[in-house]
């Protein structure tokens, strides 16, 4: 493949990714970005003297001889990032120049905003091991954030009018878009780069997750100053989660009544089966399972007229129950080696050999918040862990059935006991029966833990479910 251009330019700003987009970018074979090449208070990086054997001063007094070297670097086509307040005569060069590859880093100012306040509060810039994540709340300034705006906003339409005015286009990136593996790629075949990446590189860590209104001291100044300026989303959570695909193969349809169960792992997978084998007089076994998509294209177009549903658990008795299935229980599969680590490299006090009479309540509690500040940083991609289906947040297992259709009936597990007999009924099944309760958890019960603190962590971590489905604080 061969590149149309000469050199690329990252417009970005502080605090929207560019590091990790750089990063990303120096992993292809071909491509080099040679950090703020036109940073007025150093060259490239904060100690670095020279790129290429161009000194600061040399670029000072001659921009275009930098970006002349860059451009005859051999072997790679080269790059840099650029903000705002970067040298204005490079973006003169760089817009003008048809050979300049354009790339656009955006996010959400308020976002961008926050961040900054934190990394000067805290003086950590980037973060490579969470476990060294320093924590501070940013104290927020209505002027200074609308100074803020006020420049990355002038800075967008300037650019976005010389692009236009010059026939140019620009391959645009949104801060969510970097932890998307096809993106990159895409960039990187934009660019004329024919390598493409197996796996995006994982040495940087985000570093403040959470919603923003919760990175915040003073939220309430922050909302009265963006009132009626609902484009910034003060209540979003940023989701970087993996994408889930609709996995058919644990689908479940049934052999006489046209229904089909997409079930959500970590809910009340086993009593809902048992409920639809019961329905057709045969054993969980004897349902259809295990479809690949052309199966289960078949078996649709099979059953005219079939019903297919999913079944949501609250947040706070899902991931109470995957605890203690999955984590707190030793040998459990799969899981055993995530355990392990959980114990070893993040310090849970799960007992060794699993609970005994020894491990107590306040054990529990202990062990089960802890789990909940991992799942923080694991769903937040800053965890080598696997995010795992049992754990990830419900709405995005409901984006991954989309793909080949989503349900059309979203149940919830304390309404179970009238819906699915409703739903029986309408597909003609005449004593449609009830579905079993769930079982208890072991050794505790969610409710002889459950406090304050728990609701604020829990509500913390599943926000999008909570805002998306509309969940209550959890009750027993």
């Amino acid at each position: 493949m061969t590149s149309s251009f000469d050199y690329f330019i990252v417009f970005a700003e502080m605090r929207t990714g560019s590091n990790f987009l750089e990063t990303n970018l120096n992993a292809f074979d071909g491509l080099t970005c040679h950090g703020e090449a036109f940073n007025p208070h150093f060259i490239g990086y904060p100690n670095s003297d020279n790129i290429l054997g161009i000194t600061q001063s040399m670029r000072e007094d001659n921009p275009a001889s930098l970006i002349s070297r860059i451009k005859s670097e051999p072997g790679a086509l080269g790059g840099f990032r650029y903000f705002h307040d970067h040298d204005p005569r490079v973006m003169d060069l760089a817009l003008e120049d048809p050979r300049c590859a354009n790339v656009v880093l955006t996010r959400n100012p308020l976002d961008s905003y926050v961040s900054w306040k934190i990394a000067k509060a805290t003086g950590q810039w980037k973060l490579t091991n969470v476990k060294r994540r320093k924590e501070a709340l940013a104290q927020f300034d209505s002027a200074e954030f609308s100074q803020h705006v006020e420049a990355l906003q002038d800075f967008q339409i300037t650019l976005l009018n010389r692009l236009q005015k010059s026939g140019q286009t620009a391959f645009y990136v949104a801060y969510e878009d970097l932890q998307n593996l096809e993106v990159m790629n895409g960039l990187a075949r934009w660019l004329g780069v024919e390598s493409q990446l197996e796996a995006l590189d994982d040495s940087l860590k985000r570093q403040n997750p959470a919603p923003v209104v919760s990175k915040v001291e003073n939220p309430g100044v922050m909302e009265e100053a963006l009132s009626g300026m609902d484009r910034f989303n003060l209540s979003r959570t940023p989701n970087f989660e993996p994408r889930r695909g609709p996995s058919v193969p644990g689908y479940v349809a049934g052999v006489v009544t046209p229904l089909l169960y997409l079930p959500i792992k970590g809910g009340p997978e086993a009593q809902v089966t048992a409920w639809m084998a019961g329905l057709d007089n045969v054993s969980p076994d004897g349902l259809i399972q295990k479809m690949n998509q052309k199966q289960l294209r078949q078996w649709k177009r099979g059953n005219p007229g079939f019903r297919s549903f999913t079944v949501l658990r609250h947040p706070a008795a899902r991931v109470h129950s995957v605890f203690c299935r999955r984590i707190l229980q030793k040998g459990n599969g799969n899981y055993g080696a995530i355990r392990e680590t959980l114990r070893r490299q993040f310090k849970l006090p799960l007992p060794k050999d699993g609970p005994d009479e020894s491990y107590s309540l306040a054990d529990h509690r202990e062990a089960f918040s802890q789990f909940l500040t991992f799942l923080r940083a694991n769903l937040a991609g800053q965890t080598s862990v696997r995010v795992d289906a049992e754990w990830a947040s419900q709405s995005q297992a409901l984006s991954g059935f989309a793909e080949l259709g989503s349900p059309d009936l979203v149940l919830r597990e304390e309404e179970l006991a009238e819906d699915l007999p409703a739903l029986a009924r309408r597909l003609g099944r005449t004593a449609p029966g009830q579905p079993e309760a769930a079982s208890g958890d072991q050794p505790y019960r969610l409710e002889e833990i459950w406090d304050a603190e728990l609701e604020k962590q829990v509500s913390s971590l599943y926000q999008r479910d909570y805002v998306m489905f509309g969940f209550a604080p959890w009750r027993a």
